[in-house]
């Protein structure tokens, strides 16, 4: 009965049986209660809050260990898929609280590297982030009582990621599903539309799978008691093969507009190191810091000239490679302008810019050997409390730990395009890279390998590192292009256009590199496309939603409080 009535529905989730029906169905067969768990007023008898509690906590936990240091990729479809679970068939006022648990399950521990500027500051992080899980949560519940839910269920995630990079204070993208995949099947989405597609493609598959589990439940439940038992089993293999299909469609999408190679360019790569790295004393220890850098690129120019590595045609250097001025202050400007005469090739140096109010600048500046600074990058997405303080005098009254931010950074407007020795880079400091405009905008403009410069000190050995090397392993995907990573202390990085990693430094040590990278030229469609698909999948979701209120209230059931 139950399995005939689903086959009407088309879908999980279209079932209207009446909450009394589907009760009654479940004391005679709980087998077959799972065909049903999508309908409205559905529960898990007696244990129904524990079932439901535990999937929530499954969903945060698979997606937590998907993503690095980790790296169990394949747990993403089922972080998905257990969300959607957990709040089908329930009011949306129990699905909130079902997505709050499940995000904070995620979100606790993966910011935990946070801590470095306190707990209470890692904790309200995490509790900000895990917000974006209710309404989402609360979304899910609408739209999986839909036809065809795998699809809109999977097009939330992709709006609440898109709110999430966005707002408040110019968003905190972090743990998006789609930066659990570096070098995955899925990643081969973010060719078409960044990192949004990923997301999409993940989550649908979760939910395709979900489908396929719950149809199966339906056919062993009814086969018993109905004929056709081999009939009811092809739709969970029909939901199987599409799961299948959407994970080997990933890997055919990067072949679509592939950019084509331009040149060659050699780069060499200096990791200084600094002390005391993982401590928040380390902005103090300046000078020794760029003396670090500049005894690196020393170092690479001793090597070239004894034949031990071939001469770069560029010297990349990490953010805050130096926290001094060479601007302001000449010792420093002798120090970088003699590194770079030194090896004889322009450098990419990391470094502040201070300005006469106070403010800075988070930069990367080209410097020739012979005419010292030339064309500069300045960062554009900033980190919130640790290099500025919004409403510094109403925070810094409650937390005085904030004035060790001495000097807040501004944020810079133009892509950093930047002309490097016959070369041209698509720079992104950073925190950049967690976003999808400012590399993308780079290489709209020109860019043809990504650098991205870093300093992760304060956060090594507390997976922080991996996390964003794997955003970059997916932007060098998403724009068909090899990307470098520059560290202060590790993990500098160099990866493949193919997501995969050619290269990685040590942690905490310093290193010195020399890569053979290929240029590119032309653009991929998700760099041509930009927003647009993150936009209207966004926009199917919540569509979906409005579409299942609607529906509800003509069936003359109240719309959920």
């Amino acid at each position: 009965m139950v399995a005939e009535h689903t086959e009407q529905g088309g879908v999980p989730g279209s079932d209207t049986t009446p909450p009394e029906r589907v009760g009654r169905e479940r004391t005679a067969n709980p087998a077959r209660s799972l065909a049903t768990a999508l309908a409205p007023g559905h529960h898990w008898g007696r244990h129904d809050l524990l079932w439901r509690c535990l999937a929530a906590i499954g969903s945060g936990l698979a997606q937590l260990l998907a993503l690095p240091p980790h790296g169990l990729w394949w747990l993403g479809p089922f972080g998905a898929a257990l969300l959607a679970f957990a709040v089908a068939g329930t009011r949306t006022r129990r699905a909130a609280w079902l997505g709050a648990l499940s995000g904070a399950t995620l979100m606790v521990p993966l910011v935990r590297w946070q801590d470095v500027f306190g707990v209470d500051v890692w904790l309200l992080i995490a509790a900000a982030e895990t917000v974006y899980f209710v309404p989402m949560a609360m979304g899910l519940a609408l739209a999986v009582r839909l036809p065809g839910w795998p699809l809109w269920t999977a097009a939330l995630w992709v709006a609440q990621e898109a709110v999430r990079a966005r707002w408040p204070l110019g968003g905190f993208p972090w743990g998006k599903l789609a930066f659990a995949q570096p070098d995955t099947p899925f990643v081969g989405y973010a060719a078409l539309g960044s990192s949004a597609l990923v997301t999409f493609a993940v989550a649908l598959t979760g939910g395709l799978l979900l489908w396929s589990a719950l149809r199966a439940a339906s056919a062993v439940g009814g086969a018993s008691a109905v004929g056709g038992a081999a009939r009811r089993w092809v739709p969970v293999a029909v939901g199987l093969a599409a799961s299948a299909a959407v994970v080997a469609a990933g890997v055919l999408a990067p072949a679509v507009g592939r950019p084509a190679v331009s040149h060659t360019v050699t780069v060499g790569m200096v990791q200084g190191d600094v002390p005391n790295a993982g401590e928040m004393s380390i902005a103090g220890e300046r000078m020794q810091v760029l003396d670090n850098h500049a005894d690196g690129v020393h170092e690479l120019a001793d090597a070239v000239r004894a034949g031990e590595v071939p001469r770069p045609d560029m010297v990349l250097l990490p953010e805050n490679a130096s926290d001094i001025d060479p601007f302001r202050d000449p010792a420093a400007y002798e120090i970088i302008d003699a590194a770079a005469d030194d090896v004889g090739v322009p450098l990419l140096w990391g470094m502040s810019r201070f300005n006469d109010d106070g403010t800075r600048y988070v930069s990367s500046v080209v410097w020739e050997p012979g005419t010292g600074p030339g064309e500069i990058y300045d960062k554009r997405y900033l980190v919130p409390f640790g290099e500025y303080v919004p409403y510094r005098d109403f925070f810094t009254r409650f937390v005085s730990r904030l004035q060790q931010v001495s000097a807040d950074a501004v944020p810079g407007t133009e892509p950093g395009a930047l002309e490097v020795g016959g070369t041209t880079l698509a720079v992104g400091i950073c925190f950049d890279v967690a976003f999808d405009q400012p590399v993308r905008e780079s290489v709209a403009a020109g860019g043809q390998v990504i650098v991205i410069p870093t300093n992760n000190a304060n956060y090594n050995f507390t997976g922080q590192t991996h996390q964003q090397l794997a955003i970059t392993q997916l932007r060098a995907v998403e724009h068909g292009r090899p990307a470098v990573v520059v560290s202060t202390s590790g993990v500098s990085a160099v990866v493949n256009p193919d997501g995969s990693l050619a290269y990685t430094s040590p942690e905490a040590e310093p290193d010195v590199h020399v890569a053979e990278l290929q240029a590119m030229e032309g653009t991929t469609l998700a760099t041509r496309l930009g927003a647009a698909p993150e936009a209207v999948l966004s926009a199917l979701g919540l569509a979906a939603v409005v579409v299942a209120v609607v529906a509800g209230r003509r069936r003359g059931t109240k719309a959920p409080a």
